[in-house]
């Protein structure tokens, strides 16, 4: 009777623990991004909810200096403060049900103008209150090619992280704009904050590491996640992620992404 063993090599050995250890990356990947999606959406939930509070005190108080007084420019005046805060309480909702239906998995063409604005919209308030002023610079650009709800992630990532950066008020500049040379649309959000020191730029796309000391008043920000998760989904839509930072003078974060297949565009219209 004969018998027959495999024989296991060491490179075979060797090639099937290469196999397991990106196995094992991968997962810890698509964990480090549902992490952050949900940290995301807490910072989203927190802020929105903190606005519609204002809304409806707004809402309240002018109601009730409407009920106290039975002069008719007091009462025009409370109508009108009634009328402005139902407006932007609608222009919130509107927002948040645009987030609501780019909960998709899919990549379509995308507009970035229309992401940008339902992001600001969100965060106006916030960005008021802390005295930064908001430039957006939107150059005429094709769609991109992108998973929508991801895309916004990055931007509430991205202005969120500026805005803590200028705890003493500032400017915040969100640009967009076609590089023809490379058929790719830039997103670039800069901030006129701290900045970022030199020896720390290379660490800012790692997991975990993080320049902020833990999260500000609002509870946002110090988990070091935001900016591997972004870099993590940038690089999902073949595009590219670069840092600009000057200590003292602010950062700049550009993404670029590729433009959406002409008979994508077709079919979406």
């Amino acid at each position: 009777m004969t018998s027959s063993s495999r024989t296991v090599t060491p490179s075979a050995t060797l090639a099937d623990e290469n196999a397991d250890l990106r196995r094992q990356v991968a997962v810890l990947e698509e964990q480090l991004l549902q992490a952050q999606k949900l940290t995301s959406l807490g910072e989203l939930m927190s802020t929105t909810t903190h606005e519609f509070n204002n809304i409806l005190m707004t809402v309240m108080n002018y109601a009730r200096m409407g009920m106290r007084h039975k002069d008719e420019p007091t009462r025009d005046k409370a109508l009108d403060k009634i009328y402005n805060a139902a407006t932007r309480a609608a222009k919130i909702t509107s927002s948040v049900l645009g987030m609501a239906r780019n909960r998709t998995i899919s990549f379509a063409p995308t507009e970035l103008p229309q992401l940008i604005e339902e992001t600001m919209t969100l965060l106006e308030r916030e960005m008021s209150k802390y005295r930064i002023a908001v430039e957006l610079q939107i150059g005429a650009a094709p769609p991109v090619w992108a998973v929508g709800n991801q895309l916004q992630q990055i931007l509430l990532n991205l202005m969120i992280n500026a805005r803590q950066a200028m705890p003493n008020g500032g400017q915040l500049i969100v640009r967009v704009e076609h590089d023809t040379a490379t058929n790719m649309v830039d997103l670039t959000v800069r901030d006129s904050g701290s900045g970022i020191p030199a020896d720390k730029l290379r660490q800012i796309f790692d997991p975990f590491f993080t320049t902020k000391t833990g999260p500000d008043e609002t509870g946002k920000g110090g988990t070091g996640l935001g900016l591997a998760a972004c870099k993590r989904i940038v690089e999902a839509h073949r595009g590219r992620i670069r840092v600009e930072s000057t200590v003292g003078r602010g950062t700049a974060i550009t993404i670029k992404l590729p433009t959406s297949p002409p008979a994508a565009n077709t079919n979406a219209a």
